[in-house]
């Protein structure tokens, strides 16, 4: 496939994708790092540093809540869990997808019947 077909520009769903990994429940950065990958938007494993900007950023913003986990053995971990805000953030990232996939599926229908 020509490079000049599609986008290359994954990161415009590492929101969408870390607030439905943290939809399951609370979660460290580098298991939401893994997590995010099964979903498909990024060719490789995500950055780590674009990562942690995402959730620091979604942080500030309200769409997540972060605490320091000190238990265990090793330093201290922080945790992230989605907030309200974030839930419905992700609301409408999930009808923003089904109306791209819609008109999508309209282009594509509209390619094949011609």
């Amino acid at each position: 496939m020509s490079k000049k077909v599609g986008g290359s520009k994954p990161q415009r769903y590492v929101q969408p994708s870390l607030l439905m990994a943290l939809k399951g429940g609370e979660s460290y950065g580098y298991q939401l790092i893994q997590a995010i990958a099964e979903y498909g938007f990024m060719r490789d494993e995500a950055p780590p540093g674009m990562i942690y900007r995402h959730l620091r950023q979604m942080d500030d913003e309200g769409l997540v809540e972060s605490r320091w986990d000190a238990e265990g053995d090793g330093p201290a971990k922080r945790v992230y869990s989605i907030t309200q805000e974030g839930l419905e953030i992700l609301d409408a990232w999930v009808l923003h997808m089904e109306r791209q996939r819609n008109s999508l599926d309209n282009f594509i229908n509209m390619y094949r019947n011609q």
